[in-house]
């Protein structure tokens, strides 16, 4: 019986992906992406902030993700 390959994706540890800070991403300085871009506007109106500048990157645009929702009481 082979044994299945370890997928760090799938494991419930601190070093997951899930957990990596946005400044690590490799990709964090493509621009956000529009499932972020769609969310953020959706924060922004329900915290009565204006929504940031389209040329936001993943990383920053994360960051204001989490931030606004921290700011609104979600986790």
């Amino acid at each position: 019986m082979t044994q299945p390959l370890d997928n760090p994706k799938l494991d419930e540890h601190p070093g997951s992906n899930a957990e990596k800070d946005p400044d690590a991403w490799v990709s964090g300085d493509d621009p956000m992406t529009g499932a972020q871009a769609s969310y953020l506007t959706t924060l922004c109106e329900e915290a009565g902030v204006e929504p940031p500048a389209a040329t936001l990157s993943k990383a920053e645009a994360s960051k204001r993700i989490d931030a606004l929702k921290a700011q609104l009481g979600r986790d």
